[in-house]
């Protein structure tokens, strides 16, 4: 998979951070947004077809239709709340004892597919390690997911995973993490953090996701 164009994909996706109600109590709501060149059908196709979701994100087991239980390989589990073919997609995400949800819309227009990715989390369930990294700690891991989504949609190769360890471990990959933990510091202060408060915990999860000493 070439990831040597990989900064771009930094631009090219939209973010805030929003509080909303959702199922009864106050949650948090992670969006990203991103238009790609293919149909909703194509773009549903590569989100929830095992053999595909493995080639760019990880292996997905379990009985998968609306109702049933999935796992992510090394990642979260959870039930399939709703599932609209070339649509909406909603899932329960449950990893680390906590709960929280991801939902998902395509939209279909003058030839591209907009994702309209959410990511909520009910505020009474955010933990001091939550506080302390802030969004980035999520929003960096979705940027690495839906670079390989791009990488796929644009070439359908898999990925190597020897190739993107490499890759993450090096000096691109590191610039990558770099610029998406910023673009997670700046929706963090447009939310309304103090900016020194959303710097570091934007330097915080970037020494996380790096490998790098944490600053206090």
């Amino acid at each position: 998979m070439d990831l040597t164009d990989a900064l771009d994909q930094i631009g090219a996706v939209r973010r805030a951070l929003t509080t909303t109600e959702y199922r009864g109590a106050t949650a948090r709501v992670l969006t990203m947004e991103q238009q790609y060149p293919t149909t909703a059908e194509d773009l549903w196709d590569a989100l929830t077809d095992p053999e595909r979701l493995s080639r760019w994100f990880t292996p997905v087991s379990g009985d998968l239709r609306e109702g049933g239980r999935y796992q992510l390989t090394g990642n979260a589990e959870g039930t399939i709340e709703r599932c609209d073919p070339a649509r909406a997609l909603v899932v329960t995400w449950e990893f680390g004892g906590g709960i929280s949800w991801v939902e998902v819309d395509l939209v279909e227009a003058d030839g591209e597919t907009t994702l309209v990715l959410r990511h909520l989390m009910h505020t009474d369930a955010l933990d001091e390690h939550t506080q302390r990294y802030g969004p980035g700690a999520v929003g960096i891991g979705w940027d690495l997911s839906l670079l390989g989504l791009e990488r796929h949609l644009a070439t359908g190769e898999a990925a190597d995973p020897a190739a993107v360890e490499e890759w993450s471990t090096g000096e691109s990959g590191r610039a990558f993490m770099t610029r998406s933990s910023d673009a997670w510091y700046e929706a963090d202060v447009a939310d309304g953090t103090e900016a020194a408060d959303a710097r570091l915990r934007a330097d915080r999860t970037l020494a996380f996701y790096t490998g790098q000493e944490e600053p206090a």
